[in-house]
């Protein structure tokens, strides 16, 4: 799940982001407005946490920005506002949280993933699609009740395809998905196609359907044959 963090202040950005990157999310970081307006505005998050103070412009303008064009993106403001009315405005305008500074780092964690798991899989801790069950918690697979081992890539790249049944998604959206920022350090989209290999591979062992579809000139869909 990719995650962005729009923050001025670059000890607490950089914690955040080893943190979360640590928990299995892939991050990115804007320190201004005009990185966060052009990051959001050129491509998609499951989750953004942003600050309300920024060099350039105000959090409550992002926030906005947001709900207009990516609606099912989770907002999580962080700041050190702490009056209600600040709150209140934060949620009016659409944020999913608002988190007072400072924080525990293992909350914003459980924040963000609780957000996500509601936005995406109804709150539920554990994704069940026909005979593969995902449990979000212990980053556990099994199919057919069979545990089935990943690497951390093909787990992302799992819940990506659940997080979009049947819907055609393309290799760069794939790799953009699980590398973000770090996407230069792939030499070449092959690799996605090594990576949903291998998924594919594991998940037909263990008796699995295979729901990984090729789009010819596309990408890949996941879903019922």
């Amino acid at each position: 799940m990719k995650i962005l963090i729009i923050e001025d202040e670059k000890g607490l950005s950089e914690s955040i982001s080893d943190y979360l990157t640590k928990e299995g999310f892939v991050c990115e970081v804007a320190s201004n407005y005009w990185e966060a307006e052009e990051k959001v505005n050129l491509y998609y998050y499951e989750c953004v946490v942003v600050d309300l103070m920024l060099p350039g412009g105000d959090g409550y303008d992002i926030v906005g920005m947001l709900k207009k064009i990516a609606v099912t993106t989770g907002i999580i403001i962080i700041s050190a506002r702490n009056a209600l009315e600040d709150k209140i405005k934060g949620l009016e305008l659409g944020s999913d949280d608002y988190l007072t500074k400072p924080f525990h780092l293992s909350e914003l964690n459980a924040r963000i993933k609780s957000l996500i798991r509601r936005r995406h899989f109804g709150g539920n801790t554990e994704i069940t699609y026909h005979e593969i069950r995902v449990q979000t918690q212990s980053r556990k697979v099994f199919v057919q009740d069979e545990e089935t081992p990943l690497s951390r890539k093909e787990y992302d790249l799992l819940l990506y395809f659940l997080s979009n049944v049947d819907v055609a998604l393309t290799k760069s959206s794939i790799a953009e998905h699980l590398w973000g920022d770090n996407i230069d350090t792939v030499d070449s989209l092959d690799i996605v196609y090594s990576h949903i290999k291998n998924l594919r591979r594991k998940l037909l062992e263990k008796g699995s359907t295979d729901y990984i579809q090729s789009i010819y000139g596309i990408g890949y869909k996941f879903g019922t044959p």
